[in-house]
């Protein structure tokens, strides 16, 4: 949101606006005797959303301390908030991306803490928009609903080049049933996980930090091999804590990456955005649609619509000597600007300054601000992706923009870090609680994330050069990961002054190339010890890529997607296709029946229900499946399976989707990140078995672990 919520009634039935303070609830008579309402409506407060504002006055934010500010509520801790100095997990950040782990975990059971040196959640600013494949994420978790309905849908994208129109068309839309771009900003978001923390009896530990951290040579499956020294900046106190893996989720100038002494590989840019959130009047006739405006000679600018009329405004910066806000300056006061040397300090630039620079990027339209600023900053892009997002002895990771850090093109700093968290935090947690293998799970969060967010750095760089008409290098990481397959060779562009076709042509094949890339959803994971070759795979879709999500129907007055069966933190999902449990598919599923009853079986062997998730997907209706898996040797699908019924058409059904031999059928594993990891005939459990053995540790040598979070055992 951009301001404080209006107070409304829902006098009517429907939102209108109201008066007062409707949150505070005062007390009424009954009979006579005043009585007090045990629930009391918590203080609030109204903070200033932006450090600089403009001649419309000031923009503030209502926060709910007790709510959302931690340890660091003036009013209190609650009676339950009992941390310990012995965890599993100690998260160093309490941004998105670790939130986002500290949601996974919590919801795995899994001891932790988390800790920030910030007061408070984010307030106003940063991050706008998130993709698909972060709701599909959200939705595993529960909370994709609250996320998505915040905000506008993006469905529309308008591109202006020097005043003419360039392209207007439909925004880029997935197979998801999420779409497309979702705007909420990056505060709402924080509140969100929040609120989710303190319902698993979680606190973020605010003003704290960590002064130093050594991991110990005791790597055992008990041990708590970290010890991290934190300081409450607030008290000035110190504690040791002793934590089994350490996640630095501490930002772009990560304590924990230099600690670590990773190099943070690429380039900082020549190019500055000055960033102002706001309501605007304008004639531009697509001011309230995602997209850009560029000059051949000033720059480029991007539209972002927000919430209630709102709209995020990323104007490019020219900050030369000879630039326009040089000029301005000099034209305003010679000698003051010949006394700073003719310099311009990007940071000294003000919100009045990037409205004029935005007003010549968007002529002939103008810009005029329409209301208070609710958030302005000025922001120099780099590209830079750490060397390594794990230590050699995958004790302690990196997540985030600790992990990298690129343009907003693409939305990508947000988006990123939830692939990065949904990633990481299924296998740390199941490695805390002796469930895998950290020798063999362990390396493959570095190789699959990183891989992945050096593409981020050649398609988000891409756009960034057309959009900025910029020849600045795309940073080039070839030379640290020689191992990995090859990144797709990335877009250059030439600036193209009054030459709308080449323009056309950039913008034609780099949507071609990349959309799919730019909604999270074309993510492939390379070969690794939980992806396996796909040359026998028995599904069309390859090992490492995003699982489909087909419609599928669960009973007789119930639709919806397979996904909606796949949820959890960290379940193994093990989706099974039988076609119609008639023919000859129908002999394999009662072998395959057999084979997981039976006690030497990965299933039995690698943890059973607790662990696996196994989903029948069969082309029966309810009826027709219910008389089918009644009869003999098939006892332990029917006790054991969510079943859920592809009635579609047969061009539109999972069985297509997945393209799924009716003979034969497939088991394929969905990974809890949703990501397929492998997939075989109904009649190869053999290879799940040695799949499994690889990295999952057997139940029989499952240490006693706790099953608490934030300290409590």
């Amino acid at each position: 949101m951009a301001k404080s919520l209006s107070p409304s009634t829902f006098h009517n039935g429907y939102r209108q606006a109201g008066k007062g303070t409707p949150w505070v609830i005062e007390s009424k008579e009954i009979g006579g005797d005043d009585d007090e309402s045990h629930w009391i409506t918590p203080p609030s407060s109204e903070v200033l959303s932006s450090s600089v504002h403009n001649s419309l006055g000031l923009n503030t934010m209502r926060t709910w301390p007790t709510i959302y500010d931690g340890t660091s509520s003036p009013h209190g801790l609650p009676k339950w908030w009992k941390p310990t100095n012995e965890v599993d997990v100690l998260i160093c950040g309490a941004g998105p991306a670790g939130l986002q782990i500290a949601v996974s975990l919590a919801r795995q059971g899994v001891d932790f803490r988390i800790i920030d040196k910030a007061a408070q959640p984010l307030i106003a600013g940063r991050a706008d928009g998130v993709q698909p494949r972060f709701l599909e994420t959200l939705h595993s978790w529960g909370l994709a609903t609250e996320v998505h309905e915040e905000g506008p849908l993006i469905e529309r994208t308008a591109i202006y080049k020097d005043g003419k129109k360039l392209m207007f068309n439909t925004s880029h839309q997935s197979d998801s049933r999420y779409r497309g771009l979702h705007i909420i900003t990056q505060g709402q978001l924080e509140r969100i996980y929040v609120r989710d923390l303190v319902r698993h009896q979680v606190l973020v530990e605010r003003q704290s930090s960590i002064v130093d951290f050594e991991v110990g040579l005791d790597q055992g499956p008990s041990s708590h091999p970290i010890s991290i020294r934190l300081r409450n900046e607030k008290t000035g106190t110190e504690e040791t804590i002793r934590s089994r893996f350490l996640i630095g989720s501490d930002g772009g100038a990560s304590m924990i990456r230099k600690k670590l002494q990773i190099p943070f590989d690429g380039v900082s840019t020549d190019i500055y955005w000055g960033i102002l959130d706001c309501k605007f009047e304008s004639d531009y006739p697509h001011a309230w649609v995602f997209g850009s405006v560029i000059s051949s000679e000033h720059g480029g600018c991007v539209i972002i619509p927000r919430e209630d009329g709102y709209i995020r405004l990323y104007t490019q910066l020219d900050t030369s000597m000879t630039g326009t806000i040089a000029q301005s300056r000099q034209a305003k006061n010679s000698s003051e600007f010949q006394e700073s040397g003719g310099h311009v300090d990007a940071h000294s630039v003000t919100a009045d300054e990037v409205l004029q620079q935005a007003n010549k990027i968007f002529a002939p339209y103008k810009l005029k601000f329409a209301a208070p600023l609710s958030w302005f900053t000025v922001w120099k892009i780099s590209e830079r992706v750490a060397r390594s997002f794990s230590s050699p002895d995958c004790r302690v990771h990196l997540a985030g923009d600790a992990a990298h850090i690129h343009s907003v093109m693409g939305a990508f700093g947000l988006n990123a870090s939830i692939m990065d968290s949904a990633n990481l935090a299924w296998k740390i947690g199941m490695c805390a609680q002796n469930k895998a293998k950290l020798s063999t799970l362990g390396p493959t969060y570095d190789s699959e994330r990183r891989y992945h967010a050096n593409r981020i750095i050649h398609v988000s760089g891409s756009y960034l050069r057309f959009i900025c008409n910029s020849t600045f290098p795309l940073a080039e990481f070839s030379h640290v990961n020689k191992e990995w397959p090859p990144l797709p060779e990335p877009q250059k562009y030439q600036p193209s002054a009054g030459n709308p076709e080449e323009d056309l042509k950039f913008l034609h094949t780099f949507f071609g190339k990349n959309g799919p890339f730019l909604l999270g959803i074309d993510a492939d994971y390379a070969p690794s010890v939980i992806v396996p070759d796909t040359s026998s795979a028995a599904i069309a879709p390859r090992n490492g890529v995003r699982a489909p999500n087909p419609r599928v129907c669960f009973d007789m007055s119930k639709t919806g997607y397979l996904y909606d069966t796949l949820t959890g933190a960290a379940r193994l999902h093990l989706v099974i296709f039988a076609s119609d449990l008639q023919g000859p598919i129908r002999n394999r599923i009662k072998k395959l029946a057999q084979a997981m009853s039976d006690p030497s079986s990965f299933f039995r062997r690698f943890g059973g229900l607790d662990r696996f998730n196994p989903v029948i997907v069969t082309k029966c209706i309810p009826h027709e499946a219910e008389s089918l898996l009644q009869s003999d040797g098939l006892e332990f699908l029917r006790a054991n399976c969510t079943i859920v019924y592809d009635d579609r058409a047969p061009d539109e059904d999972a069985h297509t989707c997945y393209e799924v031999d009716h003979v034969r059928g497939a088991i394929v594993f969905v990974r809890p990140d949703l990501w397929i990891g492998t997939s075989v005939f109904m009649d190869q459990v053999d290879l799940l078995d040695s799949y499994f053995e690889a990295w999952l540790v057997p139940t029989e040598e499952k240490s006693t672990m706790t099953n608490g979070v934030n300290g409590h055992k």
